[in-house]
Protein backbone atom coordinates (compact mmCIF):
# COMPACT_ATOMS: atom_id res chain seq x y z
CA UNK A 1 0.00 0.00 0.00
CA UNK A 2 1.37 3.67 -0.59
CA UNK A 3 2.10 5.65 2.07
CA UNK A 4 1.83 9.03 1.34
CA UNK A 5 -0.17 12.62 2.94
CA UNK A 6 -3.84 12.99 1.55
CA UNK A 7 -3.93 15.91 -0.56
CA UNK A 8 -6.92 18.28 0.62
CA UNK A 9 -10.15 17.68 -0.86
CA UNK A 10 -13.21 18.85 -0.52
CA UNK A 11 -15.93 17.77 2.02
CA UNK A 12 -19.22 16.07 1.08
CA UNK A 13 -18.92 13.95 -2.70
CA UNK A 14 -21.90 13.59 -4.07
CA UNK A 15 -23.63 10.78 -4.34
CA UNK A 16 -23.54 9.95 -8.16
CA UNK A 17 -19.64 10.74 -7.71
CA UNK A 18 -19.74 8.10 -4.87
CA UNK A 19 -21.45 5.58 -7.33
CA UNK A 20 -18.63 6.45 -10.23
CA UNK A 21 -16.19 6.01 -8.16
CA UNK A 22 -15.90 1.76 -7.95
CA UNK A 23 -15.95 2.01 -11.89
CA UNK A 24 -12.95 4.00 -12.12
CA UNK A 25 -11.46 2.07 -9.25
CA UNK A 26 -11.64 -1.29 -11.77
CA UNK A 27 -10.74 0.71 -14.72
CA UNK A 28 -7.64 2.00 -13.04
CA UNK A 29 -7.24 -1.97 -11.28
CA UNK A 30 -7.17 -3.69 -14.85
CA UNK A 31 -4.33 -0.77 -16.14
CA UNK A 32 -2.59 -1.62 -12.86
CA UNK A 33 -2.18 -5.00 -13.85
CA UNK A 34 -1.14 -4.16 -17.00
CA UNK A 35 1.73 -2.17 -15.56
CA UNK A 36 0.56 0.86 -16.47
CA UNK A 37 2.06 3.79 -14.44
CA UNK A 38 0.11 6.46 -15.56
CA UNK A 39 -3.02 7.08 -17.94
CA UNK A 40 -4.85 10.29 -19.08
CA UNK A 41 -7.91 11.45 -18.29
CA UNK A 42 -9.34 10.70 -21.84
CA UNK A 43 -8.01 7.02 -22.02
CA UNK A 44 -9.85 6.51 -18.24
CA UNK A 45 -12.80 8.13 -19.02
CA UNK A 46 -12.85 5.80 -21.91
CA UNK A 47 -12.51 2.77 -19.86
CA UNK A 48 -14.83 3.73 -17.49
CA UNK A 49 -17.68 4.70 -20.06
CA UNK A 50 -18.02 8.27 -19.25
CA UNK A 51 -16.93 11.78 -20.49
CA UNK A 52 -13.81 13.17 -19.77
CA UNK A 53 -14.83 16.26 -18.36
CA UNK A 54 -16.80 14.16 -15.67
CA UNK A 55 -14.01 11.77 -14.85
CA UNK A 56 -11.89 15.05 -13.87
CA UNK A 57 -14.86 16.68 -11.52
CA UNK A 58 -15.14 13.35 -10.45
CA UNK A 59 -11.68 12.97 -8.97
CA UNK A 60 -11.01 16.62 -7.87
CA UNK A 61 -13.64 16.22 -5.33
CA UNK A 62 -10.86 13.75 -4.02
CA UNK A 63 -8.05 16.67 -4.32
CA UNK A 64 -6.57 14.79 -7.21
CA UNK A 65 -6.20 16.86 -10.76
CA UNK A 66 -3.40 14.69 -12.62
CA UNK A 67 -0.43 16.48 -13.64
CA UNK A 68 -0.44 18.18 -17.14
CA UNK A 69 0.95 16.52 -19.82
CA UNK A 70 1.10 13.29 -18.27
CA UNK A 71 -2.69 12.49 -16.71
CA UNK A 72 -2.61 10.50 -13.71
CA UNK A 73 -0.42 8.37 -11.74
CA UNK A 74 -2.49 4.79 -11.37
CA UNK A 75 -1.26 3.71 -7.97
CA UNK A 76 -1.63 6.49 -6.03
CA UNK A 77 -5.04 6.98 -7.88
CA UNK A 78 -6.32 3.07 -6.81
CA UNK A 79 -4.93 4.12 -3.28
CA UNK A 80 -7.19 7.43 -3.27
CA UNK A 81 -10.30 5.70 -4.52
CA UNK A 82 -9.81 2.76 -2.36
CA UNK A 83 -9.60 5.04 0.89
CA UNK A 84 -12.19 7.55 -0.02
CA UNK A 85 -14.43 3.99 -0.29
CA UNK A 86 -13.29 2.59 2.68
CA UNK A 87 -11.41 -0.40 1.17
CA UNK A 88 -8.29 0.07 2.77
CA UNK A 89 -9.67 -1.87 5.68
CA UNK A 90 -11.16 -5.34 5.42
CA UNK A 91 -15.08 -5.65 5.87
CA UNK A 92 -17.13 -8.38 7.42
CA UNK A 93 -19.85 -9.33 5.54
CA UNK A 94 -22.69 -11.65 6.36
CA UNK A 95 -25.05 -13.00 3.74
CA UNK A 96 -28.37 -14.79 4.98
CA UNK A 97 -30.12 -16.79 2.41
CA UNK A 98 -28.14 -19.48 1.61
CA UNK A 99 -30.63 -20.45 -1.65
CA UNK A 100 -29.08 -20.53 -5.21
CA UNK A 101 -27.87 -16.82 -5.42
CA UNK A 102 -26.92 -16.88 -1.68
CA UNK A 103 -24.40 -19.78 -2.63
CA UNK A 104 -23.30 -17.79 -5.58
CA UNK A 105 -22.35 -14.99 -3.64
CA UNK A 106 -20.60 -16.82 -0.91
CA UNK A 107 -18.64 -18.66 -3.48
CA UNK A 108 -17.48 -15.18 -5.58
CA UNK A 109 -13.62 -14.51 -5.15
CA UNK A 110 -13.92 -11.41 -6.04
CA UNK A 111 -14.86 -9.87 -2.84
CA UNK A 112 -11.27 -11.24 -0.77
CA UNK A 113 -9.48 -8.80 -3.41
CA UNK A 114 -11.75 -6.12 -3.32
CA UNK A 115 -11.67 -5.01 0.65
CA UNK A 116 -14.68 -7.65 1.57
CA UNK A 117 -14.48 -10.87 3.57
CA UNK A 118 -17.38 -13.22 3.99
CA UNK A 119 -17.64 -14.07 7.29
CA UNK A 120 -20.74 -15.76 8.33
CA UNK A 121 -23.53 -17.76 6.37
CA UNK A 122 -27.27 -17.97 7.63
CA UNK A 123 -30.35 -19.65 6.78
CA UNK A 124 -33.74 -21.13 8.37
CA UNK A 125 -34.18 -23.89 6.48
CA UNK A 126 -33.03 -27.35 7.99
CA UNK A 127 -31.95 -28.94 5.09
CA UNK A 128 -29.56 -26.04 4.57
CA UNK A 129 -28.14 -25.01 7.99
CA UNK A 130 -25.59 -27.02 8.95
CA UNK A 131 -24.17 -27.82 5.03
CA UNK A 132 -20.60 -26.26 4.49
CA UNK A 133 -20.60 -23.51 1.65
CA UNK A 134 -17.10 -21.54 0.28
CA UNK A 135 -15.98 -23.18 3.32
CA UNK A 136 -18.51 -21.89 5.69
CA UNK A 137 -20.82 -23.44 7.68
CA UNK A 138 -24.27 -22.13 7.58
CA UNK A 139 -25.77 -20.81 10.81
CA UNK A 140 -29.23 -21.03 12.08
CA UNK A 141 -30.42 -17.62 11.22
CA UNK A 142 -31.63 -17.70 15.44
CA UNK A 143 -27.72 -17.10 15.66
CA UNK A 144 -27.50 -13.79 13.97
CA UNK A 145 -27.11 -11.37 16.45
CA UNK A 146 -24.24 -13.85 17.88
CA UNK A 147 -22.78 -13.93 14.84
CA UNK A 148 -22.77 -10.04 14.30
CA UNK A 149 -21.22 -9.68 17.14
CA UNK A 150 -18.89 -12.21 17.63
CA UNK A 151 -17.54 -11.50 13.38
CA UNK A 152 -17.58 -8.31 14.04
CA UNK A 153 -20.26 -7.97 11.46
CA UNK A 154 -20.19 -4.95 9.46
CA UNK A 155 -22.63 -5.60 6.30
CA UNK A 156 -25.50 -7.51 5.76
CA UNK A 157 -26.53 -9.25 2.59
CA UNK A 158 -30.03 -10.28 2.54
CA UNK A 159 -30.91 -13.37 -0.15
CA UNK A 160 -33.96 -14.48 0.98
CA UNK A 161 -37.82 -14.32 -0.49
CA UNK A 162 -39.16 -11.41 0.04
CA UNK A 163 -41.45 -12.50 3.10
CA UNK A 164 -38.95 -13.09 5.13
CA UNK A 165 -36.62 -9.76 4.70
CA UNK A 166 -37.83 -7.04 6.39
CA UNK A 167 -37.74 -9.46 9.11
CA UNK A 168 -33.68 -10.03 8.45
CA UNK A 169 -33.41 -6.48 7.76
CA UNK A 170 -34.71 -5.55 11.38
CA UNK A 171 -32.88 -8.06 13.21
CA UNK A 172 -29.13 -7.07 11.08
CA UNK A 173 -30.26 -2.82 12.67
CA UNK A 174 -31.22 -4.29 16.44
CA UNK A 175 -27.74 -6.33 16.13
CA UNK A 176 -26.13 -2.90 15.01
CA UNK A 177 -25.42 -3.26 11.20
CA UNK A 178 -25.97 -0.12 9.65
CA UNK A 179 -25.13 -1.39 6.30
CA UNK A 180 -27.54 -3.58 4.31
CA UNK A 181 -27.07 -4.95 0.73
CA UNK A 182 -31.19 -5.98 -0.61
CA UNK A 183 -31.38 -8.63 -2.73
CA UNK A 184 -35.23 -9.74 -2.17
CA UNK A 185 -37.66 -7.93 -4.04
CA UNK A 186 -38.91 -5.68 -1.79
CA UNK A 187 -38.62 -2.10 -0.47
CA UNK A 188 -36.96 -2.76 3.35
CA UNK A 189 -38.32 -0.12 6.23
CA UNK A 190 -34.99 0.85 7.72
CA UNK A 191 -34.35 4.04 11.10
CA UNK A 192 -32.18 6.87 9.31
CA UNK A 193 -28.57 6.09 9.60
CA UNK A 194 -29.24 2.79 8.16
CA UNK A 195 -27.83 2.53 4.43
CA UNK A 196 -29.65 -0.24 1.96
CA UNK A 197 -28.47 -0.51 -1.08
CA UNK A 198 -31.23 -2.76 -3.34
CA UNK A 199 -30.24 -4.61 -6.04
CA UNK A 200 -33.60 -6.42 -8.18
CA UNK A 201 -32.42 -8.12 -11.09
CA UNK A 202 -35.87 -7.90 -12.54
CA UNK A 203 -36.56 -4.62 -12.30
CA UNK A 204 -32.73 -4.28 -14.24
CA UNK A 205 -34.14 -6.58 -17.54
CA UNK A 206 -37.28 -4.60 -17.36
CA UNK A 207 -35.42 -1.81 -18.36
CA UNK A 208 -33.67 -3.24 -20.40
CA UNK A 209 -36.74 -4.91 -22.47
CA UNK A 210 -37.69 -0.94 -22.39
CA UNK A 211 -35.00 -0.09 -24.54
CA UNK A 212 -35.05 -3.34 -26.98
CA UNK A 213 -38.47 -2.38 -27.39
CA UNK A 214 -38.10 1.47 -28.20
CA UNK A 215 -35.54 0.21 -31.00
CA UNK A 216 -37.18 -2.30 -32.20
CA UNK A 217 -40.28 0.30 -32.41
CA UNK A 218 -37.63 2.85 -34.26
CA UNK A 219 -36.59 0.15 -36.67
CA UNK A 220 -40.15 -0.40 -37.74
CA UNK A 221 -40.84 3.43 -38.04
CA UNK A 222 -38.20 3.84 -40.32
CA UNK A 223 -39.41 0.70 -42.30
CA UNK A 224 -42.21 2.48 -43.00
CA UNK A 225 -40.17 5.68 -43.64
CA UNK A 226 -38.50 3.95 -46.29
CA UNK A 227 -42.14 2.28 -48.04
CA UNK A 228 -41.30 -1.41 -46.46
CA UNK A 229 -43.54 -3.66 -45.30
CA UNK A 230 -43.26 -4.36 -41.47
CA UNK A 231 -45.08 -7.17 -40.05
Amino acid sequence: MISRPPRPRERGIPDATVARLPVYLRALQALQDRGTATVSSEDLAGAAGVNSAKLRKDLSHLGSYGTRGVGYEVEYLVYQISRELGLTQDWSVAIVGIGNLGRALANYGGFGTRGFRIAALLDADPEVVGRTVASLDVRHIDNLEDVVRDKGVSIGVIATPAGSAQGVAGRFVEAGVSSILNFAPVVLNVPDGVDVRKVDLSIELQILAFHAQRRADGDGRGAERAGLEVT
